[in-house]
């Protein structure tokens, strides 16, 4: 019977995996990194007792974090991603012909290198790009020293603690703004609101103040457990998410892209949020 990989990141509920066959492994006293095949989801990679990614289930979550802005932008030439070593997010991005220019700043070039031996579909190659430039560097420190500036900005962190904690502060949410040109979007990953909602709260706080339309929209992947998933939206211009079907869907058929989750009709009922959620927002009020 294979072993079972167990996540740890609630201390009352969790996932188990079988582990077909365990392709990688780093154990430190500070961090403990476990690459393996699982029948069902495919190659999978955990990290400190959390579910990173997988190679069956991460079309959802790139898809969503990188295409509802993109569309919802009228006229996206350049874009910051942070994170996101394993390369999603930047084939996605370099998917859209109308973008030029991609900067991707990640903390750890042995992560990108990691996820071009072992999940090689993640980047498809996006790494290569001539349109996409790699800065190896803190995300913090990137937005804190950077003059450049981007019509979308695309966060995607592990959960707040650890390396990543510092992407959820105060400090990041307002040197990012500085980043972002006039009537930019910023998302980010917020993680799944059932079981996480200290942190659609604590963004809130943090980001709402900064812009004119900050709130969430949502997506289901079925690793990241407990609910839907919470992805941070936020812009100063106030008409990107009351645009008609009918123009993101103009911009989608343009584009040319194949998706496989995403579609015009998502990107417009992801921002219904739950109730509870709405509830939980408004008490800040």
């Amino acid at each position: 019977m294979a072993d079972k990989y167990l996540e740890s990141l609630y201390p009352t509920y969790g996932q188990y995996f079988a582990m077909d066959q365990v392709l990688f492994e780093h154990k430190t006293d500070h961090q403990h990194l476990v690459i393996f095949d699982n029948q069902q989801f495919g190659r999978v990679m955990a990290l400190d007792g959390i579910i990173q990614t997988t190679e069956k289930d991460e079309f959802i979550y790139h898809e969503m974090l990188t295409h509802v802005p993109l569309m919802a932008h009228r006229s996206p030439k350049s874009v910051l991603i942070i994170g996101g070593g394993d390369g999603g997010i930047l084939r996605e991005t370099l998917r859209h012909k109308n973008i030029d220019r991609v900067v991707q700043v990640e903390i750890d070039q042995a992560v990108i290198d990691m996820c071009k031996e072992y999940f090689p579909k993640h980047s498809n190659g996006a790494f290569d790009d001539p349109r996409a430039e790699i800065v190896i560097a803190d995300g913090m420190d990137y937005v804190k020293q950077s003059t450049e500036t981007f019509d979308v900005i695309i966060s995607d962190s592990t959960d707040p603690m650890g390396p990543g904690e510092v992407l959820f502060t105060n400090d990041f949410y307002r040197l990012a703004k500085a980043r972002l040109n006039e009537g930019g979007i910023m998302v980010a990953q917020n993680g799944v609101c059932y079981m996480q909602t200290d942190e659609v709260l604590n963004t809130c706080r943090r980001l709402g103040p900064l812009y004119k339309d900050q709130t969430f929209y949502t997506s289901a992947v079925p690793t990241y457990i407990g609910g839907l998933m919470t992805l941070a939206w936020a812009t100063d211009d106030t008409t990107l998410r009351s645009q008609s079907r009918d123009e993101i869907e103009a911009r989608f058929k343009a584009s040319q892209i194949d998706t496989r989750y995403y579609n015009p009709e998502l990107h417009m009922a992801a921002f219904a949020l739950p109730q509870y959620i709405r509830k939980a927002i408004d008490s800040l009020v």
